[in-house]
């Protein structure tokens, strides 16, 4: 009976992980828009401090859901796909985020996401995590709860 109540304990905390899961592209749901998330180079996933994971099929999505449904301390940890290196992920605290009609967003914002001095001089608008949540409350004001 011991070693069951230990193994219960034991995957009650691993299923509590702070640790973000891989995306599986192709395969898993925007949590956000229901879209299945295909491009390594927009994706985004946000994790809770209960564990919860969040996956989404671009930064927007991700953007929108943070501004209608968590507060900032409900978050763990929020990634983003570095728009030069598909497939990697960045923090959003430690990303450049560029909106530029150049970048075709899965949702239309036209909007990636790249290390801080990289190439994002290139591109016409360059915001940090939270100039980019004010920049889409400017442009949509019912986002506040």
């Amino acid at each position: 009976m011991k070693l069951y109540t230990f193994l219960f304990i034991g995957m009650l905390l691993a299923s509590c992980s702070n640790e973000p899961e891989p995306i599986v592209y192709g395969g898993d749901n925007c949590s956000y828009c229901k879209m299945t998330i295909v491009s390594k180079a927009h994706a985004a996933q946000m994790v809770t401090k209960k564990g919860k994971q969040i996956k989404y099929d671009a930064i927007e999505c991700m953007v929108q859901d943070n501004l209608q449904n968590y507060e900032v301390s409900e978050i763990a940890i929020m990634l983003v796909a570095d728009y030069e290196q598909p497939g990697a992920m960045l923090t959003a605290q430690e990303a450049s985020f560029v909106i530029d009609e150049k970048i075709s967003s899965p949702m239309g914002a036209n909007l990636a996401a790249m290390k801080k001095n990289s190439n994002q001089e290139e591109f016409s608008e360059a915001y940090t995590w939270n100039e980019l949540k004010k920049y889409f409350l400017k442009e949509d004001p019912q986002n506040l709860k």
